[in-house]
C-alpha cells in the first residue's frame, strides 16, 4: 500500500522549493566522487550531474521507508509529517545509506569525467553549485516549485560563466535541454549529453569488452530526447555485441520509475515486464539511467544490470572500472528489495 499520493507530492516540492532539492543531502556527500579528481571549478563548459546518480541510494531508503509505513497506522499522519517537514529536513532522519550502496552510484559521474579526459574534453565542475535539476517535481506537476528552481539553478551557472554544461543522465539532459527553455526567460545555455559528446569525439578504447549484453533505453532519452544511436556507436567500438530487445529505440518499454515512490505495486509489475522482454535477449543488461537500473535490478531475479559508463571505462583502459560479466556483483538495492 502506497502512503498518500497528495501528501508525498508536497513532501517533495516543500523541499525543492526550500532546500534545492527533493531530497536534501549535503553538498560534501553529493560532490565526494570528484573530490579525488581535482577538477577544476566552473568554467565555460561544465560536466553537470543533477545528482541524480549520488541521490538513488537515499531514494531507495525512503521508498522502502514508504511502503513500510503505507501499511501501519502511520499512514493516516502523512499530513502532519509534511508540515513538520517543512521546518525541519526529514531527509536527515532517514538511515543513511551505507558506503558500499554509495559507491557504485559515485562512481558513475567519476567515470565519465574520466571517459570525457580520455576524449581531450576540457571542462570544470561547479561542486556545491551541481544543483538538482527539479526532475521528480516536475513530473508529479509542481510547476511553480519547478520554474521557481529553474531560474535559481540558471543563475548559478549563468554566476559561473557557464556557457555549455555536459549532462551524465537522460533526466537531468531533458530537463536543462527541453524544460527550461519554456521556464526561463533568456535561457541560452548549450546542453549536450557526455554519451553524445564521446560518440562525437570517437574516443578510443584500448581494451575492448568482448560481452554478449541487451541494452535498454530509458524512455526520456529515446522518446524526449533522441538519444538512441550514440549509445549504439559508443557500445560497438568498446567491443560490446549490444542486443536489441522486443521494445527498444523510440519504441522502448518503461523500467517502471519514476513512479516506485507513488504507486509501488504498479512500478513493480511494469519492472518485471520489461525485464521478461530484456531475459530474451541477454543475460546481462547495459542501462543508461539511474532510475532504470535500480527499478530493473530489484525486478531483475539473478539478471545483472550495469551502468554504460562502467562498460565504457573498461573498454577505455581506466583502472577500477566496472562493466564486465566476470566481475562480482554489485550490492543489492537497499532495504533487500
Amino acid at each position: 500500500m502506497a502512503l498518500p499520493t497528495r501528501d508525498v507530492a508536497g513532501i517533495l516540492a516543500d523541499n525543492l522549493r526550500l532546500r534545492g532539492s527533493v531530497l536534501p543531502i549535503p553538498a560534501r556527500q553529493a560532490t565526494r566522487w570528484a573530490r579525488e579528481l581535482d577538477l577544476p571549478k566552473g568554467g565555460s563548459t561544465v560536466l553537470y550531474t543533477g545528482l541524480m546518480y549520488q541521490l538513488i541510494p537515499c531514494i531507495e531508503r525512503l521508498v522502502t521507508i514508504e511502503r513500510w509505513a503505507g501499511d501501519t497506522p502511520l499512514a493516516r499522519f502523512t499530513g502532519l509529517g509534511r508540515r513538520l517537514n517543512r521546518l525541519v529536513n526529514g531527509v536527515a532522519f532517514v538511515p543513511r545509506p551505507s558506503a558500499r550502496e554509495r559507491a557504485e552510484y559515485d562512481r558513475v559521474p567519476a567515470d565519465v569525467a574520466r571517459l570525457l579526459h580520455r576524449a581531450g574534453v576540457e571542462f570544470g565542475y561547479l561542486y556545491e553549485d551541481d544543483l538538482y535539476a527539479g526532475t521528480l517535481a516536475w513530473d508529479l506537476g509542481a510547476d511553480e516549485a519547478v520554474a521557481i528552481h529553474a531560474r535559481r539553478v540558471v543563475a548559478r551557472l549563468r554566476r559561473h560563466g557557464v556557457r555549455e554544461v555536459i549532462t551524465i543522465d537522460p533526466h537531468t539532459t531533458n530537463m536543462l535541454r527541453s524544460v527550461y527553455p519554456k521556464l526561463v526567460d533568456g535561457y541560452d545555455i548549450r546542453v549536450r549529453n557526455y554519451l553524445e559528446v564521446l560518440a562525437e569525439r570517437g574516443l578510443d578504447f584500448p581494451a575492448p569488452v568482448h560481452d554478449r549484453v541487451v541494452i535498454h533505453d530509458p524512455c526520456v532519452y529515446a522518446r524526449y530526447e533522441n538519444v538512441v544511436e550514440p549509445p549504439r556507436k559508443l557500445l560497438a567500438a568498446a567491443g560490446l555485441d549490444a542486443g536489441e530487445p522486443a521494445a527498444s529505440g523510440r519504441l522502448t518499454w518503461c523500467c517502471g520509475g519514476p513512479a516506485e515512490a507513488l504507486y509501488p505495486a504498479r512500478a513493480a509489475a511494469v519492472a518485471a515486464g520489461r525485464v521478461a522482454q530484456l531475459r530474451e535477449t541477454a543475460p546481462e543488461c547495459v542501462t543508461m539511467c539511474p532510475i532504470c537500473l535500480v527499478n530493473l535490478r530489484k525486478a531483475g531475479d539473478g539478471m545483472r544490470f550495469r551502468d554504460i559508463s562502467g562498460y565504457l571505462a573498461r573498454a577505455a583502459g581506466i583502472p577500477g572500472a566496472t562493466g564486465t560479466a566476470g566481475q562480482a556483483d554489485p550490492p543489492p538495492a537497499p532495504g533487500g528489495r
